[in-house]
């Protein structure tokens, strides 16, 4: 009986680290975790859009910077394709915070969930058709490119959304300012400040293995994503995309569930 009950709840661990990863209702830890995979996302997909068109999509300051040096040169259509990135960036985060509030609007499950879905669909479209983009170089680099950057910003903007802007996971300035102040912070002296509390200075252990977790990640997804692509080309963020929808998958199950079910009750046909 009791290796039954063991055996059940072992069956069960997943479903509920699903649904910690996606649930509406937050803690920091959740945050932490859904933010530590995006991150490794994040990295392998800027990592494998480097090895397939020489340049880093996860953030825009290297962009940004690259606007304002085309505009002093007067090189026109260098700066019309950096803001198409910064565009296709912002319309990421845009659609992001579009499916968040419209999913608190109408107090859905899966409010988190949609735009991770999203992300998993153009991802796996971007790996399914990632062989035949390399025909027609000129047209088809600036499309990826794009497309990168729409990922990009709507994942970030996802963890910058629940966690209430404390976690960014596609660059990692802001992380690493936070790793080198809560360092700071850990070797301070505080012997003199004996006496008086008011002064004393107190890492955040928590939040800097959170980071360091983040930077960790994100450092492994861009050596993951740099040598499976290599080696397998477009199709190894198709691995990745799975994840995500699996990630999704509950809560709009629950959705979905509640769907029909309210459907059945109120004796409606449900729209095909």
């Amino acid at each position: 009986m009791h290796r039954g009950l063991l055996l059940v709840q072992d069956m069960n661990m997943p479903f509920k680290i699903l649904n910690r990863l996606t649930n509406i209702r937050r803690r920091q830890r959740s945050n932490y975790q859904l933010g530590a995979y995006l991150a490794f996302v994040a990295g392998a997909v800027n990592a494998g859009g480097f090895m397939a068109i020489s340049q880093y999509t996860s953030h825009m300051t290297g962009i940004i910077s690259s606007i304002g040096d085309h505009l002093a040169l007067n090189n026109l259509i260098p700066v019309l394709g950096g803001l198409s990135l910064l565009a296709s960036f912002i319309f990421g985060a845009i659609v992001t915070a579009v499916l968040v509030n419209w999913g608190r609007r109408h107090r859905i499950h899966s409010e988190i969930a949609l735009p991770l879905l999203l992300e998993a669909l153009v991802l796996l479209m971007f790996g399914v058709l990632g062989a035949y983009l390399h025909i027609y170089k000129p047209l088809t680099i600036p499309a990826i490119a794009l497309i990168l950057c729409f990922v990009m910003g709507l994942q970030n903007a996802i963890i910058t959304k629940v966690s209430r802007a404390e976690i960014r996971t596609t660059h990692m300035t802001g992380i690493v300012t936070d790793i080198g102040i809560e360092l700071g912070r850990l070797l301070y002296w505080n012997q003199s400040a004996e006496g008086n509390k008011v002064h004393m200075v107190q890492a955040n252990r928590q939040k800097l293995r959170a980071h360091l977790l983040i930077f960790g990640m994100f450092l492994f997804g861009g050596i993951v994503g740099a040598i499976s692509f290599k080696k397998t080309g477009y199709i190894s963020v198709v691995p990745i995309s799975i994840s995500l929808v699996i990630i999704s998958a509950l809560q709009i199950y629950r959705d979905l569930k509640r769907f029909f079910r309210s459907h059945r009750r109120t004796g409606s046909k449900v729209p095909l």
